[in-house]
């Protein structure tokens, strides 16, 4: 039981090792932004995050329903 708790924290450290190689030996090094609206490449697939998606369609028009307000 101690030797598989042992060898999965050595591949767990091992994994936080390669992940944070780039920031640890480059200079200025850091994650790029993993969300979908910084990605040029979703962008110009026309494709939005969740929160933008919504926002445009609760965004006014002339046939829209007033939603209620919760009592």
């Amino acid at each position: 039981m101690v030797e598989k708790i042992v060898i999965v924290t050595l591949i767990i450290a091992i994994g936080v090792t390669f992940l944070c190689v780039k920031v640890i030996f480059r200079k200025n090094g850091s994650f790029t932004s993993q969300h979908i609206h910084d990605s040029e490449a979703m962008r110009e697939r026309g494709i939005h995050c969740v929160v933008d998606q919504d926002r445009e369609m609760r965004q006014r028009s002339r046939l829209a329903v007033k939603e209620r307000e919760k009592r």
